[in-house]
């Protein structure tokens, strides 16, 4: 038997029937939580410094949210959304239209981030056809982003490693530069001159291609895995505001990452100032204990299509379901009910100050950006040049692996700048995290790093 069957045939007497993500490899068994603490079946600790990826908002095994769920199954599991409503559904609308703006009174209830951003795009074609302009098809979107795996949230992102097999497939998009300040200002260019520069590229693309002809506008208001908890500039998206409207194109932000109070505010979009169209959230609605997702959406659009054919032609089979739901709308309350927004700010404030401390000056530490409980790292081979590491040395991989095995649970990702080459570490810790949890994850991811760097 050759060497490579022998592997193989270790591998397989090792896989279980689940197809994992990896299928050389199967990934360790989780058993239990607690708090910021997951464990496998050896008994092993791992604090979880990323909530999976930017989900377990509360920690693990909240005693509230286990009673929400166990209270609405003793009621009604699953009732079909073409049929009925629940409690839990109406309940969870009225609080996320309670803490969006004014402008923003409708919410649409999925089941994640892609069913929300692909309900967000439909929404928006729908629209368009119920005001009597078909000819909008087009959208406009940014390299460099993430917008998830169904083909029209797959087509709308800029993460060219996830959208390269599948590209055949996909409907044309338009995109325009990233807001990534890094890599991209220029020497002697101030923060609002970038960001009205690359701002502008929005009005120069939807021009190219014809006013008439574009429907929408799709961004992350805080880029999340495939760049890396990137910020956008002070003036940014004020002025896609600005152009958004004179064009008559819906601006639609994907916050499925960064929103639900993960920046240090409900939505991430608020500290820029301006309001969207469309938004979506999902990850942290319900934080991690049911999947979930949302679209919510100007009272205008819904009463365009209300007075229109009245139906929005879309729909998932456990859209609105009621645990979900429940589960959602108890999350939403622990975290108004324990300030916990305000210890995302507190606690971001910490995780910024002690990523300063021990990686400030590091040599392969190019950048380090995000807010509130989102932040990241930049990795670079070479700080002056800003020179990444070569794809070949697999740099995110290893460090995911190294940290691991130290018990942290981090989110490393590559093709940071281009799809290709680049790495950051993304770290996106439970809202009810405290300072000394901070210190730990910092420093065991100090000690993952350079023992990574050490690597060859």
């Amino acid at each position: 038997m050759s060497a490579i069957r022998r592997t193989l045939s270790l591998v397989r007497r090792k896989m279980t029937k689940v197809m994992h993500r990896s299928l050389v490899s199967s990934p360790v068994e989780a058993v239990g939580g607690d708090g910021l603490h997951i464990f496998d079946k050896s008994g092993k600790k791992y604090l979880d410094a990323s909530g999976g990826a930017a989900v377990s908002c509360l920690g693990h095994q909240h005693p509230r949210i286990l009673d929400a769920i166990k209270q609405q199954a003793d009621k009604i599991a699953y009732a079909h959304s073409a049929f009925f409503t629940t409690e839990p559904a109406e309940e969870l609308a009225e609080f996320l239209t309670g803490i969006a703006p004014d402008t923003i009174q409708k919410v649409y209830l999925v089941s994640g981030g892609s069913e929300a951003m692909e309900s967000a795009i439909k929404l928006a074609r729908q629209y368009f056809c119920e005001t009597d302009q078909p000819a909008r098809t087009k959208i406009i979107a940014r390299r460099q982003s993430y917008h998830g795996n169904t083909l029209g949230a797959l087509a709308v992102g800029g993460n060219e490693w996830r959208r390269k097999q599948f590209t055949p497939l996909l409907i044309d998009v338009a995109k325009v530069s990233p807001c990534y300040e890094y890599r991209h200002r220029n020497s002697g260019e101030i923060e609002e001159e970038y960001g009205l520069r690359v701002a502008n590229e929005l009005e120069e693309k939807i021009v190219e291609l014809g006013p008439d002809t574009v429907a929408a506008f799709v961004a992350e208001t805080v880029v999340g895995a495939t760049g890396g908890a990137i910020p956008p500039v002070s003036g940014y998206f004020k002025r896609i505001r600005e152009i958004c409207d004179k064009f008559g194109v819906l601006l639609i932000l994907d916050e499925v990452m960064c929103g639900v109070g993960r920046t240090g505010s409900w939505f991430a979009f608020e500290q820029d100032g301006i309001v969207p169209d469309i938004v979506t959230i999902a990850k942290g609605l319900a934080a991690g204990y049911q999947p979930i997702g949302a679209v919510l959406l100007a009272q205008q659009i819904y009463d365009q299509i209300k007075v229109g054919t009245g139906f929005f032609q879309h729909g998932y089979t456990f859209m609105g379901h009621s645990i979900a739901c429940a589960a959602g709308l108890e999350t939403l309350k622990v975290i108004s009910e324990d300030s916990l927004i305000s210890n995302v700010i507190k606690q971001g404030d910490e995780l910024r100050s002690c990523l300063g401390t021990c990686f400030d000056g590091h040599p392969h530490i190019g950048d380090i950006r995000g807010r509130g409980l989102f932040q990241a790292l930049e990795f670079v081979s070479d700080r002056v040049s800003k020179d990444p590491f070569k794809p070949s040395r697999q740099f995110s991989a290893k460090l995911k692996k190294k940290a691991f095995e130290s018990g942290l649970i981090c989110y490393p990702m590559s093709g940071t700048i281009d799809g290709v080459n680049g790495d950051h570490v993304l770290l996106a810790p439970p809202y009810i995290a405290e300072t000394q949890d901070i210190e730990n994850m910092v420093n065991t991811l100090r000690k993952a790093v350079d023992e990574t760097v050490n690597q060859r």
